[in-house]
């Protein structure tokens, strides 16, 4: 979704379009970033695994 919205931000100059692409990149950045309940998770998962 994010390239296809600068593809056509990129061909029709668009502002929704690179509102949309930007949504797009900072939503993906915060995914990357590992928050405190994902690292809960990982100590759960490390008892489940024992």
């Amino acid at each position: 979704m994010r390239d296809f919205s600068w593809k056509i931000f990129t061909l029709t100059g668009d502002v929704d379009a690179f509102l949309l692409y930007r949504e797009m990149d900072e939503l993906s950045e915060r995914e990357k970033k590992p928050t405190p309940e994902s690292l809960d998770s990982l100590d759960n998962w490390e008892e489940m695994a024992d």
